[in-house]
């Protein structure tokens, strides 16, 4: 059994840290971002991971800086090693050999591709159809510390952000628990990431989730899935922004001449057909979105009470 300090932030770290709590592993602490104030009342919102370590009565630790701040009050719960699972902290030495075991990560991808704060995300952008968790033993350089386990999944063909990271949480908190285990008894290999394989994909921002029509339906599909649920992909119709969470593909059966469209151009807007625009390969159908200060919804609900004028562009 090992005596684990848990860092962790966001839904994906809820889950694993469940998964720990579940096995005879002892979870000693919790250490978690500051809470942040949100909503136009500027409410103080604590992450998920707070709410349930409170909840089990679990000492919580939060930080804006962990190295900076958080070396001795960490250390006054003896833990054997440290786990992390999108904790979103860079960690410096005298965190990383706090412990006698170090550092273990869990991340979701499969080291060395996909290093960064977004794996799950890029994964779907860039039509990737397997990804995975690999749990590492976290170095100074970001993601590129020693290998030690893995497990492969396969992106399902509608799976969005949200979805894909909850099964990648489970993978990764069952994998981390046996790993821990192996880790304790001395019967893990610390593999190196391969350098020459490596990838790392940027933080993702609202200004990069803009559609880009002059992509192909296949290419905007995969985009908006993998920004939903954040930072969620949005067009520009005259001075409204409208968040799209869903597209589909849809057919020409209107037997129009495209030729005569340019690409972000509407083609079809109703309530009947929904918002169809022109896109690189054919039309898209950016079936349900969010208007600003609205609800999500479907296109042709919403365009039941707003007018967008074919040609308009997007």
């Amino acid at each position: 059994m090992m005596k684990v300090a848990f860092l962790g932030s966001s839904n994906f770290s809820l889950v694993v840290l469940k998964k720990l709590l579940e096995s005879k592993h002892k979870v000693v602490c919790v250490c978690t971002n500051l809470d942040k104030e949100c909503g136009r009342g500027q409410k103080i919102n604590c992450c998920p991971v707070k709410f349930f370590a409170e909840k089990n009565n679990i000492p919580v630790l939060q930080f804006k800086s962990i190295s900076k701040e958080g070396f001795d009050a960490v250390k006054s719960f003896s833990p054997d090693v440290l786990v992390t699972a999108s904790f979103g902290q860079i960690l410096r030495q005298n965190i990383l050999e706090l412990a006698p075991y170090g550092v273990i990560n869990v991340h979701a991808s499969l080291l060395p591709k996909y290093r960064g704060s977004c794996p799950i995300n890029w994964a779907i952008i860039n039509v990737e159809k397997t990804t995975g968790v690999t749990i590492m033993k976290t170095a100074l350089g970001l993601d590129t510390g020693d290998m030690i386990s893995k497990e492969e999944t396969t992106i399902l063909k509608d799976e969005n952000v949200e979805e894909l990271s909850a099964r990648l949480a489970e993978l990764g908190g069952e994998l981390l628990v046996e790993t821990l285990f192996k880790l304790e008894k001395n019967e893990v290999t610390f593999t190196p990431q391969n350098e020459e394989e490596s990838s790392y994909f940027p933080m993702l921002s609202k200004e990069m989730a803009k559609i880009d029509f002059t992509k192909s339906v296949f290419q905007i599909e995969n985009f908006v899935r993998g920004l939903n649920p954040w930072p969620v992909a949005w067009v520009q119709v005259d001075d409204e922004k409208l968040k799209v969470f869903k597209v589909t593909k849809a057919e020409n059966i209107w037997g129009l001449d495209l030729s005569k469209f340019k690409n972000g151009q509407v083609v079809k807007s109703s309530g009947k057909t929904g918002l169809v625009v022109k896109c690189e390969d054919g039309l898209i159908l950016l079936d349900v979105i969010q208007p600003q200060n609205g609800k999500q919804m479907k296109s042709t609900a919403f365009l039941n009470g707003k007018k967008i004028d074919e040609k308009t562009q997007l």
